[in-house]
């Protein structure tokens, strides 16, 4: 597993580190402050490979470095890479990253990337090794070419249609992916019929079963169920290409897999990002059955009800959140104290996401005029809320009725308004 990362002179700030839990890792933190940026550098320090763009360091004279440590059979492995500015790249040891476990990369576009140690861990005699599979969002969906006839990846149109006419192993297990997967089990993910779409295009399409009685195309189908129909496939094409590449070469399968998302509650409803992460940890679990492997999540998100769904599983000496904050011009990373805060609104006002109220901000706005005013603090009061009249009719403007606000601000200026 990644158990620490330090980074100088590359990023929001002169240095970040984080030494990550066990299993579940959360980083949380404002648009801006590197939470993509972290996912990236980790993605790297196991892989050797940029998902996406070489993260580039600070200009000179600073002195950029990247340390990392992660656990394997045979112990803990720390490297430091710096970075070479004339051939403009990180520098590695030579030879193969010791780590001997599945990495997995979900990104926020829907680009998915994988390393694994049965096809991108060795390199045979007179042939390159391929050093990771870097999926755009296209191809997640229409497959990985390589030198005609080969193809990496036949993508997830191809494959489902396969799986299903096979209607073998791989298509049993996403099948069960989709079951976890699924909101509530009255709103479930079932495959359809395979159907053609176009004149033009002589593939079979997989279809849902949506609730309203329709088969729905995949690809026509919403942002949300895309992306968690693209995370089955891939979990499932992984781990079924991994299982197959492992019999091949006579090796054992993983021992352990690490699995970065990056803005895991993306598009979905709030009634699936409640249940997102404990569907991927079930899932995870499913896919590797009596493997027993450990599966280690680092996950960003932006989404209260993300940490909320996670208190019950939730364990402190395997699981983490961290924020990025910024204290005027510098950029922090600290692990929070773990406190369930039962609901969505208690989350929002906890130092993880620090707003102030769970309510709009001229419901906010008004609120703390109203509580200026009944302090006494009147001289911090805004402009056109600098009367109580005048923050009464705004507070009926911007409050629900049943807002628990109004008994106090009631009986306020029942008991001392008339002083007031």
């Amino acid at each position: 597993m990644l158990e620490f990362l330090k980074l100088r002179d590359v990023g929001p700030a002169p240095a970040l580190e984080i030494a990550f839990r066990k299993r579940l890792n959360f980083l949380a933190g404002d648009n801006g402050l590197g939470k993509t940026f972290l996912l990236d550098a980790a993605w790297w320090a196991l892989t050797r490979t940029w998902a996406r763009v070489m993260l580039m360091p600070h200009r000179p004279p600073s002195d950029p470095r990247i340390e990392y440590r992660y656990g394997a059979k045979t112990g803990s492995h720390k490297h430091e890479s710096g970075f070479d500015r004339t051939r403009e790249e990180w520098i590695v040891k030579k030879g193969r990253p010791p780590i001997p476990g599945l990495v997995l990369y979900a990104q926020v576009d829907g680009g998915f990337s994988v390393w694994d140690p049965a096809r991108n861990y060795w390199k045979g005699e007179g042939e390159d090794r391929q050093p990771a599979y870097l999926f755009k969002p296209e191809e997640v969906w229409s497959g990985l070419p390589q030198d005609e006839p080969v193809k990496l990846c036949n993508g997830l149109i191809a494959d489902w249609a396969s799986w299903q006419l096979e209607d073998g192993a791989a298509f049993q297990q996403l099948r069960r992916v989709l079951v976890s997967l699924a909101p509530s089990s009255e709103e479930t993910i079932e495959p359809g019929e395979l159907v053609k779409l176009s004149l033009r295009d002589a593939r079979r399409h997989p279809t849902l079963k949506m609730p309203y009685g329709q088969e729905v195309p995949l690809v026509h189908a919403s942002a949300g169920i895309r992306r968690i129909i693209a995370l089955a496939y891939l979990l499932v094409w992984t781990w079924q290409e991994h299982l197959a590449a492992a019999a091949l070469r006579g090796d054992e399968p993983a021992r352990q897999i690490i699995f970065l998302i990056d803005e895991v509650e993306a598009h979905l409803h709030p009634k699936w990002q409640r249940r997102i992460v404990p569907a991927l940890m079930d899932v995870m679990a499913a896919l590797t059955g009596d493997h027993d492997i450990p599966v280690q999540l680092i996950a960003a998100t932006h989404a209260p009800l993300v940490l909320a769904s996670v208190e019950p599983r939730f364990e402190d000496d395997r699981d983490g959140v961290f924020l990025l904050d910024r204290s005027g011009a510098r950029v922090t990373l600290t692990e929070q104290a773990w406190a369930k805060q039962g609901d969505v609104v208690n989350w929002l006002v906890s130092d993880t996401f620090g707003l102030r109220q769970g309510r709009s901000l001229e419901a906010e706005q008004a609120i703390e005029a109203a509580e200026a005013w009944m302090r006494g603090d009147r001289a911090t009061l805004p402009a056109g809320l600098s009367t109580r009249e005048a923050i009464h009719v705004e507070l009926t403007r911007v409050l629900a009725g049943h807002d628990p606000f109004w008994p106090r601000w009631v009986v306020w200026v029942e008991q001392r308004g008339a002083a007031g």
